[in-house]
């Protein structure tokens, strides 16, 4: 009786890895492959190379770092900086479109502190919109979102946005003055200055007038010395010497 490894005078199959048995060539080729893979992470090798500048980048400065990390972490900020750029510039795009499609907002009844500083400044962007193709509640908006920022980010120490505020409020005054009744101008203005100095206690946080003086130790020593240069005096002619009496033929040994 055959056995059941023989079927029609053929060996059978062992399992289903042996019915796709590679070809030599693909063999060669993949035995090839792992021995460069072997290779290459043995100490020396590519693979290890790169791992070993990779494990000593963590203690290491920015100047001993090796050049392919260096130009990888560059390429990645580069593009996370483009990307945040880019993305910053679509939500600014949107924020202003929204705000030129908004619809338009009463100018309020000017009641209480804050309704005699906003009420001039909802009147004065209305006026300069109707010669604008702008809507009066986009500039209202506008003229709100660069005093937000020019807080916050003044509050955070930010040189530019603390130039935004102060542009904020000395244009803030300026519309005040120009459109508050003409009987309290001058307290709407005063009252509205007050108002902004208070704000500029967090927006202005830790700016100072005063000039910084750094005292730095000197980068050179002078340490005087005094050098004597002591003349040594010629050895004595011996006596006897007649002076150029010797033979043409005797010469002095140099070196």
């Amino acid at each position: 009786m055959p056995s059941n490894r023989q079927m029609n005078g053929q060996p059978c199959p062992n399992n289903t890895l042996d019915q796709f048995e590679l070809p030599p060539a693909r063999k060669n080729k993949l035995a090839r492959l792992r021995a460069a893979w072997r290779k290459s992470w043995q100490e020396g090798g590519f693979l290890y190379q790169r791992w070993e500048d990779v494990f000593q980048a963590r203690h290491a400065s920015w100047h001993e770092i090796a050049t392919w990390i260096k130009a990888a972490a560059l390429c990645a900020g580069g593009s996370l900086i483009v990307m945040m750029v880019d993305t910053a510039g679509d939500i600014a795009s949107t924020t202003l479109k929204g705000l030129s499609a908004a619809p338009a907002t009463g100018a309020g009844d000017g009641s209480g502190l804050w309704g005699t500083v906003d009420h001039p400044i909802r009147v004065f962007l209305a006026d300069q919109a109707a010669h604008l193709s702008v809507a009066p509640a986009a500039l209202y908006g506008f003229w709100q979102l660069t005093g937000l920022l020019g807080l916050i980010g003044g509050f955070l120490g930010n040189a530019g946005a603390r130039i935004a505020w102060v542009l904020f409020g000395i244009g803030s005054l300026t519309m005040i003055w120009s459109a508050a009744p003409a009987g309290g101008r001058a307290a709407a203005t005063g009252l509205a200055a007050l108002m902004w100095a208070l704000a500029s206690i967090f927006a202005l946080r830790g700016l100072t007038l005063r000039p910084i003086v750094h005292n730095h130790p000197p980068q050179y020593q002078f340490n005087p010395a005094l050098h004597l240069h002591a003349a040594i005096p010629a050895a004595p002619t011996p006596a006897g010497d007649d002076f150029g009496d010797e033979p043409d033929n005797l010469h002095p040994l140099q070196r």
